[in-house]
This record gives structure tokens, C-alpha cells and sequence, in this order.
């Protein structure tokens, strides 16, 4: 049940009692430096695989001078270079089709999942059986300390494409024992039917993105049904920040009468919610048994202090057909060191993931991150559920402006003095000056998956200030 084998092995007939509060208890709750002395073994181990397997990792850690079996303490890994996400689309282009870090025969890949290929070449994910479940076993451990049990019917409301997201939330409410609807998303009229749905069905477990779930609420309003009235116990998220977003947070726990868990990582390396929350506080849990993560410094990628900020970088523990090792994600987080009063003793993320670097945008010397701007808006009672951000350039200045849809209760006579309120709020959360620009209700079009708001335009500003406020 508990065992820690390479490669991984799972009993699929165990299930904890329902009233444990841990999946594996003693390697949940395991002293950290005892944990770190496993991981460092099985680092070894999996390096060696893909050494023996992958040309992709033997090529580059030849060429650094790293052998597997020299790497002795987690200090020696850092050593090991890291991986990016545009070197595993440059040697899948050269080696067709799931790249030379394959570790496994093409034709035991049974699953294929992979990136739509929006801002580029698409990444396929080739999964081996023995992967498929053993991520279903991880994501059933991280859900169940979510609270999610047998009794739960889940409904995952995300697209059941070739997103990994849908289908490891699938997969793991299946291995966990509980009744899954996967009703997806995406098409004209699917969100009032996904309402129908959770009524028909009694859903008491949503997944989706936090944009979704909001968009979710907007529309069982319009058709007179209270969201709180859905009989929602828990919702859990991926794909955007937003689940560990304060003021994102309590919305959606007011607005649903449920509570609410965030996680989420990369499809590289599912199983993705090896960042999970496992406690009734916002932030996330990094299971480092499933996924060894490291928060690293973004220019010299080693290892950051507890307490500090960076990019984690991440190494899959339990992956045969595609193993990940040292991945670059890009994304923001600061992290917190294993404290047992939490009861898992993973190293903490209190505010999970809550940007990207390539998000991050420039204005006058302050790094702006778009979930600040979500969380101040959020927070609002007169926010109508929508904005966009806009960078523009007047002269050699940079400016930024925020449109913002307003309540359909604010009167058009208030409007001026609420984007005042609001532009005051953003400048001292922000330290930049930030032009509001109130905007009518449903001016957007909502997202039935993750939402983008950010547009920079050096020439926008102006129409948009010739358009006024509505």
C-alpha cells in the first residue's frame, strides 16, 4: 500500500477508510529530512533509467560531465542542467513522434495528450499504462486530502481534449471510488446544461478553472438559481491562478457555499497536482514524493531559501514513458519550509502559483504580475466579473491602463469616484499610477476555460479613453 519502489507499484483494491485523513500516512506525514534521504535515492534511480533509456538526458549530461551515480545529496543535483520547455519541442521535431526522452517502446504509449500548439509546435505526451495509473494513484491521494471521498460525485467541467487537466481529474476521482461526470466544456449553451447537470445529478465536487467556475455562477443567476443553492461541498482548480488568490478564494467560497482547494503545476510533468492543497487554507502542498520540486533563482537555477520567491523546477518521480528532470516551468511561487502543525510535512506554497515570468510585464521599473490586479478586483463588491489589462505607450512613457466591468447595480453617476477608489487601490498595491476605465456590464466575453487579460497595445489607450466610461 505504502510501498516506494522503482518503478513505481500500486495496489488498485486499497482505499483508505473514509474518516482517515491520509491517503499513505506515513510518507504523508514522514519527518522531511527523512523523506529528502528517499528522494535523493530515488533521483538516483531515475536518472540512471533515463541514462540507460532516453539519448535525450544520457547527450546532455554527457556533455556537462554528470553521471548519474555522482549524484549523492540534493546540493548534487542542483549540478544536473535543466531542462526547457523549447528543448522538448526542438527534439520531438527532430524525432518524431514523442521526442528521444522517450524511455519506453512507441508502441507501449496507449495515451496521447500534448499542448494545442497555440503559440507553436505542439507538445506530445506519450503515456505508457503504467504512467496512466500511476498518476491516477497520485491524483487520488492529493484529492482525497481534499476532503473528496467515495460518496462524492465529480463533475470535471474542463475540455476533455488533449489537456492533461481533465483527464488526470477524471482518472484520479475514478481510482479515489467516487462517481465522475466528465461533462467538459467549450460548446454553445454547455454552461446553462452543465447547471441542469449538477442538479440532476447531485454533483457535490466541481473541477475547472476559477475563470469557469465565475462565469458558472453569472450564468445560474441569469436563469434565477442561486450557485449556493447547487448543493457544492468542494471545488477544487487548475489552469490559472485564482484558487489561492485571497480575494479569488472567498468569492468563489461565498458564491458557492463550498470550500475551495487550488493545484496545478505543468502537463509535463502530471501528475499535475503534485501542487495540492491539503488543508482548509489557501495555497498548496508540494508532494515531493510524487514530483521532487525545487524553487529555484530564475537566472542561476539553484535552489532558493525558504521564504524566498522564484520558479520551481521540477523532476518527476514515478514517470517511465516521458520522465521529466529538472523542468523549467517559468511560473512564480514562494515557498515555505515543512511544518509538521500543518500535519504533511511538505514543503508550503501559501499562495500556489501565481504567475508566469512571461506574464510578468514591465511598467516604469515595477514588475507587474496580473493576478495583483485580479485580487484587488475581485475583492470589489461593484465588479461586474471581467476586465482586461492594457500596456500602452504615450510618448517614451510607459502606461497602464485597467478596464474594468462594473456591477449592473452601480449607477452611472457613481462610476467616476468607484474608478478613482479603484485606480488608488491599484496604485498602492502595484507602486505604478493606473489609468480605471469602468466599462458595462457583460462587455466581455467570458471563458469556459482560462481566461487571458492582458493586452499590450501602444496604441489602444486612446481609443479607449475616446470611448469613455459607460
Amino acid at each position: 500500500m505504502e510501498q516506494w519502489t522503482w518503478p513505481p507499484r500500486y495496489d488498485e483494491d486499497y482505499r483508505p477508510v473514509d474518516d482517515n485523513l491520509y491517503w499513505f500516512p506515513r510518507r504523508e506525514t514522514m519527518p522531511a529530512d527523512e523523506r529528502d534521504e528517499r528522494i535523493i535515492e530515488r533521483i538516483r534511480e531515475v536518472m540512471t533509467y533515463a541514462w540507460e533509456n532516453a539519448p535525450f538526458y544520457r547527450h546532455k549530461w554527457e556533455a556537462a560531465g554528470i553521471h548519474p551515480s555522482a549524484i549523492r545529496s540534493l546540493e548534487d543535483f542542483e549540478r544536473v542542467p535543466v531542462v526547457r520547455k523549447d528543448e522538448l519541442r526542438a527534439d520531438q521535431l527532430a524525432h518524431e513522434s514523442f521526442g528521444s526522452y522517450l524511455c519506453v517502446p512507441e508502441p507501449e504509449v496507449k495515451h496521447v495528450n500534448g499542448t494545442s500548439g497555440t503559440t507553436g509546435r505542439p507538445t506530445a505526451f506519450g503515456v505508457n499504462e503504467r504512467d496512466w495509473r500511476s498518476v491516477a494513484n497520485a491524483h487520488a491521494r492529493v484529492m482525497w486530502a481534499m476532503g473528496i471521498r467515495p460518496a462524492d460525485t465529480v463533475l470535471v467541467a474542463s475540455p476533455l481534449s488533449l489537456y492533461w487537466g481533465s483527464w488526470g481529474a477524471y482518472i484520479g476521482a475514478e481510482r479515489l471510488g467516487a462517481r465522475v461526470c466528465p461533462f467538459g466544456a467549450g460548446q454553445n449553451g454547455q454552461t446553462k446544461r452543465t447547471i441542469a447537470w449538477m442538479r440532476q445529478m447531485g454533483v457535490t465536487v466541481f473541477y475547472g478553472t476559477p475563470s469557469y467556475a465565475l462565469h458558472l455562477a453569472e450564468t445560474a443567476r441569469s436563469e434565477g438559481i442561486d450557485p449556493a443553492s447547487l448543493g457544492l461541498t468542494r471545488m477544487f482548480f487548475s489552469g490559472e491562478p485564482g484558487a489561492s488568490v485571497a480575494s479569488v478564494r472567498a468569492k468563489l467560497e461565498s458564491t458557492f457555499a463550498a470550500l475551495v482547494y487550488d493545484s496545478g503545476s505543468m502537463a509535463e510533468v502530471s501528475p499535475w497536482m503534485h501542487l495540492g492543497a491539503g488543508q482548509d487554507e489557501s495555497g498548496v502542498f508540494a508532494w515531493q514524493d510524487l514530483v521532487y520540486t525545487e524553487v529555484c533563482d530564475p537566472a542561476t537555477l539553484t535552489r532558493v531559501p525558504y521564504g524566498a520567491e522564484g520558479t520551481p523546477v521540477y523532476t518527476t518521480l514515478e514517470r517511465t514513458s516521458q520522465p521529466m528532470i529538472r523542468l523549467v516551468s517559468n511560473d512564480l511561487t514562494r515557498w515555505e519550509a515543512p511544518d509538521a502543525s500543518r500535519g504533511r510535512t511538505y514543503p508550503f506554497l501559501p499562495k500556489g502559483i501565481y504567475g508566469r515570468i512571461d506574464d510578468m510585464f514591465l511598467v516604469r521599473g515595477e514588475n507587474i504580475y496580473p493576478s495583483a490586479i485580479d485580487d484587488v478586483l475581485t475583492a470589489e463588491a461593484d465588479y461586474g466579473g471581467e476586465h482586461r489589462i492594457v500596456i500602452t505607450r504615450q510618448t517614451a512613457m510607459d502606461r497602464l491602463a485597467v478596464q474594468v466591468e462594473t456591477h449592473p447595480g452601480l449607477a452611472a453617476t457613481e462610476h467616476s469616484a468607484w474608478a478613482e477608489r479603484l485606480s488608488s487601490r491599484l496604485r498602492s498595491v502595484l507602486g505604478v499610477g493606473v489609468d480605471v476605465v469602468v466599462v458595462s456590464p457583460n462587455t466581455f466575453d467570458r471563458t469556459d476555460f482560462k481566461a487571458r487579460r492582458v493586452i499590450d497595445d501602444r496604441t489602444l489607450l486612446r481609443e479607449i479613453q475616446g470611448g469613455g466610461a459607460a
